[in-house]
């Protein structure tokens, strides 16, 4: 087997996170950095960015969101949920997702032809940015589950971290030691996805 598709079936929903990491806060942010680098963009737009919570930072994140989604849950449901937030502030960091919309609106205003397709490859730009993420972590032994609770959030996450009006808020991908493994996956069978031809 591929070192490449070991490394991809590490890359699973780890939602036992823990604060146990060999790796620095600094050495996993220069991963993520060059990771985001080297994911391919339509037109080399370089549309993603990151915003990266460890510390406190990262805390508040989670403490947001609860307070932010607590009038919102029926009161019966809400103990789950912030059970649910807890395990997500019980890592290392939350790595934030944004797309540059500007970047898409110009792109748009330059090549007419092809505008319906750029927010469409910008959304693209933005999985393959948090897949190849994610999975560079997993090849570190680094837990992480992704999340998305935009646009509950963005507002006071844009407030809260001085984010730019014109960056998009996609996922948040909570990393940080593992703590229980996945459980097991279930695949489809391959004559339901798949299509050959010669």
């Amino acid at each position: 087997m591929s070192e490449f598709l070991t490394t991809l079936k590490k890359r699973r929903s780890i939602y036992a996170l823990g604060d146990n990491l060999t790796q620095t806060t600094e050495e996993i942010s220069e991963l993520v950095k060059e990771i985001v680098r080297e994911s391919p963009t339509a037109f080399n737009s370089q549309t993603q960015r990151v915003v990266i919570l460890t510390g406190e930072s990262y805390k508040k994140l989670w403490q947001m969101t609860a307070d932010l989604l607590q009038p919102l849950t029926p009161p019966d449901a809400f103990e789950g949920t912030k059970q649910k937030l807890a395990s997500f502030a019980a890592g290392k960091g939350t790595i934030l997702f944004f797309e540059d919309t500007d970047i898409v609106k110009n792109l748009q205003d330059q090549f007419p032809l092809y505008a319906d397709n750029f927010p469409v490859w910008s959304e693209q730009a933005s999985g393959l940015t948090q897949a190849n993420v994610w999975t560079a972590l997993a090849e570190q032994n680094i837990g992480a589950n992704l999340q998305h609770y935009n646009p509950v959030i963005d507002e006071a996450v844009a407030k809260e971290w001085n984010i730019p009006s014109q960056w998009k808020l996609r996922a948040q991908l909570n990393f940080g030691s593992i703590e229980a493994p996945a459980g097991e996956k279930e695949y489809m069978e391959n004559e339901a996805r798949f299509l050959e031809f010669n």
